[in-house]
């Protein structure tokens, strides 16, 4: 078919991983492909009239372990897969175009893969090699060839659309109107490491038709607005992911550790959705109080087998008639540390009665990730103190949700968000007015002022989100620079919301030793924190809620389909049904749906009406 002036074919393709798991249409990576292609050309055409050559683009290595044979599980590198859909590893992918030249802007190209090969002896151990045909119909592209004649391919292509060396013509650079070789180049402003351009034994002799620029600039802002194509697969890994998190909120008890609620969340997620890897390490992160302690857990075979969802929480665990294990351990404070679950905080911390579970966890399905934080009460109640914050955190996730939509900053939203949990700690008593002002509001512009919201939420607002867990795109040229701010400093964008973006919405509140020490003795904040109330918030941790929202043409949508107020979350952790009949939070603006025959199916829930 013909759009916009490019010739882009379709294909009835798919990728799925069986049974009742999402079915990826090859299609969603074609339209990928016609976005990226249509922005170069815009890109290009104040240089040229006529723009042709190749874009081409290397996908990710099978990894071993240190100077081990072992092989990780691969996964394929991201702006590769955005553009080809390809979980096989070590391949290339290639675009290869030509305008009609005739200033009409018609450009017709070809995709074309390139993917390993491997004699008889590693087909021994790894199965047959790939058919070059099946490849080509499973992944829905023009044609597939062995790696092993790139070069060869390259040098074919380039001189068909007219490539003629400087000794010949004597040409600078190539020549303006010779045909170019774009590979990818950039900088990750999340990471600071830098995408690497395709390379091979020989590409040297295209130095002069080398285009490491545009690409970049091309393909990382293509990939901030999601197609429709993209927000369906979206909403699948939010569901499966947010099915998992009820899954480990029913099962989550005292007594367990912190990697069994990690291992619930994994097998859930593999073994209904078909989701083999995690977004990110997973964070299970339990307060409260640092302390060596002596814990007896009485744990037995039946508190975890013999139970259902119908009976009362404390009933289906019951921390007696086991064996009492006598266990010392290092008890720390890990619902404050903002990524723990890494090597040195392997989720091991034991859960007890008093915690709040704070769990950032997320599913991937063919590389589209997941980012989702539930935060709930490990007893399944919630105490007053423990409620306090969470309801200051879910008050901040509903401002920023009910203003959500294009044009709106997300330095804006980030402020809301602050003021939110800012006037949550006022009513609970952590903070004070200060003594010179009794307008909340006004109070409330002078913590912002000198940057208290950023000693609560040190972390920002949160991130685009898409084929990375921290999607790109934050800070390109031509949008907002990161601000010098405490709290704002940490936002990963400061663009300006546009329709068809996909954000995370995760405020939160911590209260972390070292940065309410640092305010206390900070003149300017100092005055606004009540010292012996914040006592009784020593090791409580913290509390975060993250949602995943698109943005729409009016406004957002919420795909991420969780328990979020404290009744929802209370009567989950008692068995009680979800999805739920009535939707008590509608301004949240969750948007229901379920996987039905490989497609994702909205859902009618009844939205509570308030006065």
């Amino acid at each position: 078919m013909r759009t916009n002036g490019i010739t882009m074919k379709s294909s009835p393709a798919f990728y799925s991983q069986g049974l009742e798991t999402y079915q990826v249409p090859m299609t969603l990576y074609a339209e990928n492909r016609h976005k990226v292609l249509t922005s170069l050309l815009q890109s290009t055409a104040p240089q040229t009239t006529r723009t042709r050559g190749i874009v081409l683009l290397q996908g990710g290595t099978q990894p071993t372990r240190y100077d081990t044979d072992h092989e990780p599980v691969f996964r394929q590198e991201s702006y590769f897969h955005y553009c080809f859909g390809v979980h096989l590893p070590d391949c290339y992918g290639a675009l290869s175009f030509d305008t009609d030249g005739d200033g009409g802007g018609t450009t017709s190209y070809e995709t074309t893969l390139f993917v390993p090969t491997w004699d008889e002896e590693v087909a021994t151990v790894c199965g047959e090699p790939p058919d070059l045909e099946e490849v080509r119909r499973e992944w829905g592209v023009d044609s597939v060839r062995s790696v092993d004649g790139l070069a060869a391919w390259v040098e074919e292509e380039m001189r068909r659309r007219g490539w003629k060396e400087k000794k010949q013509e004597g040409l600078g650079n190539g020549g303006e109107d010779q045909p170019k070789l774009f590979l990818l180049r950039g900088l990750n402003s999340d990471s600071g490491n830098y995408a690497q351009p395709a390379h091979y034994e020989g590409i040297e002799m295209w130095d002069d038709a080398r285009d490491e620029e545009t690409l970049f600039r091309c393909l990382a802002e293509c990939r901030v607005k999601k197609t429709p194509a993209e927000i369906s697969l979206l909403r699948y890994t939010n569901y499966v992911s947010s099915m998992a998190h009820v899954s480990v909120m029913r099962e989550c008890h005292p007594g367990m550790m912190e990697y069994q609620l990690e291992s619930l969340f994994m097998h859930h997620t593999y073994y209904y959705g078909g989701c083999r890897l995690m977004s990110y390490t997973c964070i299970c992160a339990c307060g409260p109080n640092e302390r060596v302690c002596i814990a007896h857990v009485s744990l037995s075979y039946s508190t975890f087998a013999n139970r259902t969802n119908d009976e009362p929480f404390s009933t289906r665990f019951p921390i007696t008639n086991g064996i009492n294990l006598p266990c010392q351990i290092h008890q720390q404070n890990t619902a404050k540390i903002l990524h723990y679950g890494h090597a040195g905080r392997p989720n091991s911390r034991l859960l007890l009665p008093n915690d709040m579970a704070l769990l950032d966890m997320g599913a991937e399905y063919h590389c589209y990730a997941s980012d989702i934080t539930c935060s709930f009460p490990v007893s399944g109640s919630f105490t007053t103190d423990q409620r306090s914050i969470y309801e200051a955190v879910l008050n901040a996730q509903i401002a920023v949700i009910q203003r959500l939509k294009p044009g709106v900053g997300w330095v804006d939203m980030h402020r809301v968000a602050e003021r939110e949990i800012l006037r949550g700690l006022l009513a609970c008593g952590v903070l004070v007015t200060g003594g010179e002002e009794e307008d909340v509001d006004k109070v409330i512009d002078t913590m912002l002022d000198v940057d208290l919201g950023a000693i609560f939420m040190p972390h920002g607002l949160g991130h685009f989100i898409g084929i990375d867990t921290h999607d790109v795109g934050g800070y390109l040229e031509g949008h907002p620079p990161r601000s010098s701010r405490p709290g704002l400093k940490k936002l990963r964008t400061a663009r300006i919301m546009e329709e068809g973006m996909v954000i995370t919405v995760e405020p939160g509140c911590y209260f972390i030793n070292r940065l309410l020490d640092g305010a206390m003795q900070n003149e300017k904040q100092g005055r606004f924190i009540n010292v012996e109330r914040l006592r009784d918030f020593r090791g409580f941790g913290g509390v975060r809620l993250e949602d995943n929202v698109v943005i729409t043409a009016d406004g957002c949508e919420n795909l991420t389909q969780c328990p979020r107020s404290p009744e929802e979350v209370l009567d989950v952790m008692n068995g009680g049904q979800w999805p739920p009949k009535v939707d008590v939070l509608p301004e949240l603006k969750r948007r229901w749906a379920v996987c039905k025959d490989g497609a994702m199916e909205m859902m009618d829930v009844e939205l509570m009406h308030k006065a």
